[in-house]
């Protein structure tokens, strides 16, 4: 028995959108890459930057306080959870044009994009054990396997599974939040001085090894927002095949909408959450600031639209959106060997001085990523990581192209 609202495995038939036409590509998606990528990294830096890092943050290490901090607490604002949104969404754009291209070259779907799912989530394994606790990769490969079959049902059908998505994430997220405000203890657990001193002291060796004893904690931040993640998966596929990154009329009027509707939105509400304090924590970053990631699209979108972003900004940014996976690894890397007492322990020497070193040690990491994404795109086509990608499918699915992302 057959499900007549399946698409053709092999694709025969096409998909109605304002979508592109499968060779074209967009250069703002590139741009948002680049611009989610070192926007992470504004979330990222602050847990590398903390006494404890990772376990720290997983202990409730206090928020910055907007009065006492107000430079730290506007720029972790501004980013906590709206540009890992963004790149999940653009990581559901990339899926959408993945499939297509399966499509075209009459690829099995989902089996043929298995591999891809594979090869990514033993890079995220890597990256987890050898570099951050907090990789992204892992939960993105095992989103994509699923949101890779929704792709072969209906429309009624992804649209059925966004909205229960992002409502069971919505409800668990508030039901977290009521369990943080009934809770009679108000402070945070302090970071053992044990814990501290693996990252401050300790080998490389030893921070492998606290990861992997303390996996499941590290790894929850995935299960408990696996709604979340899906539902922006399937979001950034209905954005693209709607035409939200096209070049075309109805693309600018759409991110005109995204940025009113996000910002105006997605702002007051992820602002009035971040003062109500740490108990709203999970509120904030799971349930605003995605809508914020949103207004954050469109607004991007609308200044380059507009020719509003200069060219010396948009051409860096473009290099790091081509080159997003080798800038996502490098930039957790070169801030583990800042922070860490295994390189340059600036944690240990400047945690006690204030936030400027963080947002200067960000800007840092950020102009050495640009200078390497640039450099390297003037000799070969795509960045380290993503060649690597290309030869392993090449080797693993002949025939394929080696395509893995959009």
């Amino acid at each position: 028995m057959t499900d007549s609202t399946r698409a053709p495995r092999t694709g025969t038939t096409p998909v109605t959108s304002s979508a592109p036409t499968p060779t074209a590509r967009l250069p703002l998606l590139d741009i948002l890459r680049g611009v989610a990528i070192l926007g992470t990294l504004m979330t990222n830096i602050w847990i590398f930057a903390a006494p404890g890092s990772e376990w720290a943050f997983l202990q409730g290490v206090p928020m910055a306080d907007p009065f006492d901090e107000p430079v730290e607490a506007v720029f972790r604002f501004l980013a906590d959870g709206k540009f890992l949104a963004m790149l999940t969404l653009l990581f559901g754009v990339g899926l959408a044009i993945q499939y297509d291209g399966a499509r075209r070259r009459g690829t099995p779907w989902p089996r043929g994009y298995r591999p891809r799912a594979v090869l990514l989530f033993a890079e995220g394994t890597l990256h987890f054990v050898l570099v951050f606790g907090f990789d992204v990769l892992m939960g993105y490969a095992l989103t994509a396997l699923l949101a890779a079959r929704l792709l072969m049902r209906s429309e009624r059908r992804r649209r059925q599974v966004m909205w229960v998505s992002v409502t069971l994430h919505t409800t668990l997220m508030t039901l977290l939040t009521l369990a943080l405000l009934t809770d009679p203890s108000d402070a945070p657990t302090a970071v053992s001085p044990a814990v501290t001193e693996v990252y401050a002291q300790g080998t490389w060796w030893d921070q492998i090894a606290f990861r992997l004893e303390n996996a499941v904690a590290l790894r929850m931040e995935p299960v408990i927002s696996f709604g979340l993640l899906l539902f922006l998966f399937l979001l950034g596929v209905r954005l693209y095949r709607a035409g939200a990154f096209s070049p075309t009329a109805h693309g600018r009027l759409l991110r005109g909408r995204l940025a009113a509707w996000g910002l105006g939105i997605g702002l007051p509400l992820n602002a009035a959450l971040y003062l109500g304090g740490e108990d709203l924590f999970f509120l904030g970053r799971y349930v605003a600031a995605p809508i914020v990631a949103l207004g954050y699209i469109g607004l991007i979108g609308t200044l380059t639209d507009r020719a509003w972003l200069p060219a010396t900004l948009t051409r860096p940014l473009t290099s790091i959106g081509r080159t997003a996976l080798t800038s996502y690894v490098l930039q957790n890397t070169l801030a583990m060997l800042a922070c860490y007492g295994l390189g340059l322990g600036l944690t240990e020497h400047y945690a006690d001085t204030g936030p400027w070193w963080v947002i200067t040690l960000w800007a840092a990491i950020c102009t050495v990523l640009i200078t390497f994404a640039s450099l390297w795109l003037r000799r070969f086509p795509h960045g380290p990581l993503e060649g690597v990608q290309r030869r392993a499918l090449r080797r693993w699915m002949p025939g394929s192209g080696g395509v893995v992302a959009g």
